[in-house]
């Protein structure tokens, strides 16, 4: 079985955006002085597409995350993912649309270590309301497609890096997400594993999931398909051909 079978139910359909980020600006208050994290931002993301967004620490990449992932919001502009404003809506709203259309993978994992692997990854299916033994089902085969199928039963503490970060996948991919976003997914693993996650999401985005991820790691950005750069919470290259005269 591989990951670009249809029990992922991952195919792109047409090229319709599925990230539009339009001049969106964020300051967060400092005790010594606010922080322009975002100053006009835009962005966007079709179906189908493994974009990287790059830049240095402290050039907005991470904020402009959070806002498309819905967990923060900007003080000016628009954000859609999948069709839907974000802009406006109340928190229980915004946690309505990460279940059902976003997919969410940290650097350090954040996974429930007093739960096992499998309960990890069923979590967020039954958190969204999915039957216990259809969520299950999926469960187990996403820890299969991952390579860690023989671990279901143990702890995230007894797994290696890469190990946990493939889990952390597994249950982001959990709902079946729209989109699936990644937070320097590297950034906590060695070589090695930093290897096997990227080849992860290139077999992923061939099965035709949506992937938005940041880094400031050249490596890992040129594994997606396009690469946007950041420059003092601005798109300064949309990572394009530029247009010809």
């Amino acid at each position: 079985m591989t990951i670009s079978e249809p029990m992922l139910d991952i195919t792109p359909v047409g090229r319709d955006l599925v990230v539009d980020v339009s001049q969106v600006f964020r300051t967060f208050d400092q005790d010594t002085a606010p922080v322009r994290a975002l100053r006009g931002a835009d962005l966007d993301v079709v179906r189908g597409a493994f974009v990287a967004v790059m830049g240095p620490s402290g050039c907005g990449k991470s904020t402009l995350l959070n806002i498309v992932a819905g967990l923060d919001v900007p003080d000016e502009g628009e954000v859609s993912v999948a069709g839907q404003a974000l802009v406006g809506k109340t928190e229980s709203e915004l946690a309505i649309m990460r279940r059902k259309h976003i997919g969410i993978v940290f650097q350090f994992f954040n996974l429930l270590e007093g739960m096992t692997a499998l309960e990890n990854v069923l979590m967020p299916a039954l958190i969204a309301g999915r039957k216990r033994k259809a969520a299950e089902t999926r469960a187990r085969d996403l820890l299969d497609l991952l390579g860690i199928g023989d671990k279901a039963k143990q702890s995230p503490a007894a797994l290696s890096g890469g190990q946990r970060q493939r889990l952390a996948i597994a249950r982001a991919l959990a709902n079946e997400p729209t989109l699936l976003l990644a937070d320097e997914p590297t950034g906590a693993l060695d070589s090695e594993g930093g290897e096997e996650v990227l080849e992860l999401f290139a077999r992923l985005h061939s099965g035709g999931q949506t992937i938005l991820l940041v880094t400031h790691d050249q490596p890992v950005a040129d594994a997606a398909q396009r690469i946007v750069h950041m420059k003092d919470g601005r798109v300064s290259d949309d990572g394009r051909p530029a247009a010809s005269e």
